[in-house]
């Protein structure tokens, strides 16, 4: 009997196991822990193995960028820029505030000082048309964020430098896959940053890189990835030792880990034409409550290749967003919000400062509600995330 009453309990939980729909899910090609093997099996599991050469390789061809180099995480990747812009201490970087920490750690840790400014009503990117006004004597660099990897406004943005000689810092965390205008994000600035954490569309857990565009750059980006060393040279042949060159620091991942990130890299554009899919049938699924003014969809400019990195909507400015996330809650539908702006947190009113009204960030900021979004997610699945807010939103 209490064998049975065992079966029926855990079939029960199993069913509502079943209808429980995460907010992320990792995906795996199915090749990872081969390549993983293999990198063992070939006793190079330190950092720039020939996983990490043959990852570079592809972001270069895939990217345009003059140099790819992997680092430990994205935020290892900005802190590496900032590095090489020699950040000192009290020199402005502009930024948006609707962003992850790490936009304005990677600076603030060289003495820099963040400068927000508010973001574009459509795509929730830095507002290009307030950069200007915020530019002093300091500025030292402008740092573009493209939301869900959809592109800032990017021909407007290097304008904007080049006639200030201003120096641009692309934080492309969401952005791998993703373009504007036909060229690949995180390519166009002077440096781009990409994360593959786990949560991202190309993962290894944790992971990122630094695109160096520049070509001068170079040299250096290698120096300071190496502990500051000319380590590089000396595995090239080009210096027949190596010495300590500057400031760096240890940002190179495990070859282990580019093994991960290799299987993933080679199914990239498999996997972003999978995640477009369920982007899109989003889109369809949701246009009705669109229509009847009960939610907002994601805006993508005609000039922007977004890679479907999240789904979003916005709820309207009168609608509490916590009862529609406990009510999809209940439903065993896993959604959640984004960033508290930065500027409003304890450590960005230290560090950084506020040019012209955040109103836009802050509005947006309190009505954003994420949906689930991962390779797998079945049809069946979105219908009930959509039904489900359906029912929350218009009852």
């Amino acid at each position: 009997m209490f064998s049975s009453t065992r079966l029926i309990l855990r079939a029960k939980a199993q069913t509502v196991e079943d209808k429980k729909i995460q907010f992320n899910r990792p995906y795996m090609t199915g090749k990872e822990l081969y390549y993983i093997a293999e990198a063992k099996f070939g006793n190079v599991l330190a950092g720039d193995g020939p996983f990490t050469k043959r990852c570079h390789e592809w972001l270069t061809e895939h990217t345009g960028a003059s140099k790819a180099l992997l680092t430990h995480s994205c935020t290892a990747a900005l802190e590496m820029s900032a590095l090489l812009l020699d950040i000192q201490p009290g020199d402005e970087v502009i930024m948006p505030s609707f962003t992850f920490v790490s936009t304005a750690n990677a600076f603030v840790l060289r003495g820099g000082v963040p400068v927000f400014v508010d973001i574009r009503p459509d795509t929730l990117n830095l507002d290009e048309t307030l950069i200007e006004a915020a530019i002093t004597p300091r500025t030292k660099a402008i740092v573009p964020v493209h939301y869900a990897g959809v592109s800032c406004e990017m021909d407007t943005i290097m304008e904007i430098a080049k006639h200030h000689n201003l120096k641009v810092v692309e934080d492309a965390a969401q952005g791998v896959m993703a373009a504007y205008k036909g060229r690949a994000l995180g390519s166009i600035g002077d440096f781009g940053a990409f994360s593959f954490h786990e949560t991202k569309n190309v993962i290894s857990g944790e992971g990122g890189a630094l695109l160096v565009n520049d070509p001068s750059y170079v040299l250096r980006a290698e120096i300071i990835r190496e502990k500051g060393t000319d380590r590089s040279r000396f595995f090239r042949g080009e210096v027949d030792k190596y010495t300590w060159q500057e400031v760096g620091s240890s940002f190179l991942p495990g070859d282990l880990t580019a093994a991960f990130l290799w299987a993933q890299l080679e199914e990239a554009e498999h996997i972003t034409q999978l995640r477009l899919a369920i982007w899109q049938r989003y889109h369809e699924l949701l246009a009705p409550l669109e229509t009847s003014g009960v939610l907002r969809r994601p805006i993508v400019p005609a000039d922007c290749q977004h890679n479907a990195h999240m789904y979003y909507v916005l709820l309207p400015a009168d609608v509490p967003r916590q009862p529609v996330l406990d009510g999809l809650k209940r439903e065993g539908i896993n959604s959640v919000f984004h960033y508290v702006p930065l500027h409003s947190s304890p450590a960005g009113r230290r560090y950084g400062r506020v040019h012209g009204s955040m109103d836009i960030t802050v509005g947006l900021s309190e009505r954003l509600l994420r949906l689930p979004l991962w390779v797998g997610l079945s049809v069946q699945q979105q219908e009930r995330v959509v039904q489900v807010l359906r029912d929350i939103l218009c009852r």
